[in-house]
């Protein structure tokens, strides 16, 4: 088998030493970093046709910062004041300290996971049974923590606050990838937008989450690398791992 570039559908990473350049150098091949989707805001017009008002609730699920930055744009956009009095329950630690960017953050309204689980926030869900709760989703979302939430008899409305497209692939540069990494099902269905008569032959496809698995499958394809799973957590431990056994 021959592995010399990999298309890997994420942003650089900013630092230079990373697991992606360790493997690089490892195992003499070249990853290509290149979106397959960007993220467009719907508009306050878009939004109300939801019939959601976000003062209607008295808490927001922050699953990303990319859900706090549409949250408190749409906000403005909609002539809304954030009430001081609004909590705050975050995925994690990070997501979390991303607030400063436009509240005072106060720990007696910001809660966080420790272990980027939803289901750690449970108990102080459960010290505030009067919370209402809304969560600012993609319109291609999983309703796996809305669900999860609703077995605990925790009401979660979803806001569909932004959209997720295919972006172009630059008409200059050649497709010509031995692997391709995906993230989500929506970067899956924009490499068979931009390639729509890509057969997967010999190329080898990388997936991070069943749901990005279960998009390929339908698509026809095959995953020959997933995670996450007990034994590689992340996608980059699957690659290594992979690489390990076929280029080594």
């Amino acid at each position: 088998m021959s592995i010399k570039k990999v298309l890997v559908s994420q942003p650089k990473p900013v630092s230079e030493r990373n697991p992606y350049q360790e493997m690089a150098e490892k195992y003499g091949v070249e990853f290509d970093f290149h979106q397959l989707i960007h993220v467009e805001g719907l508009s306050a017009r878009e939004f109300r046709q939801q019939r959601i008002n976000p003062l209607d609730y008295t808490a927001v699920l922050c699953n990303s910062r990319l859900a706090i930055d549409h949250y408190f744009r749409m906000c403005e956009e909609m002539r809304i004041q954030v009430p001081e009095s609004m909590h705050y329950y975050c995925i994690s630690e990070a997501v979390a300290n991303y607030l400063q960017k436009y509240i005072q953050y106060r720990k007696r309204k910001v809660f966080f996971a420790e272990h980027n689980r939803f289901d750690e926030l449970l108990p102080a869900m459960n010290r505030r049974p009067n919370e209402k709760y809304l969560i600012v989703v993609s319109d291609v979302h999983s309703n796996d923590t809305i669900d999860m939430f609703k077995e605990h008899d925790i009401e979660i409305q979803p806001a569909v606050m932004y959209r997720t497209v295919p972006s172009d692939w630059p008409e200059d540069e050649v497709f010509d990838h031995d692997m391709v990494v995906l993230f989500t099902p929506a970067g899956a269905h924009a490499l068979k937008k931009n390639f729509p008569d890509l057969k997967q032959g010999d190329k080898v496809i990388a997936c991070f989450g069943a749901n990005t698995a279960a998009a390929l499958q339908e698509m026809g394809f095959t995953p020959d690398i997933m995670a996450p799973t007990p034994d590689c957590p992340s996608i980059t431990t699957a690659i290594n791992r992979y690489f390990e056994a076929h280029l080594s």
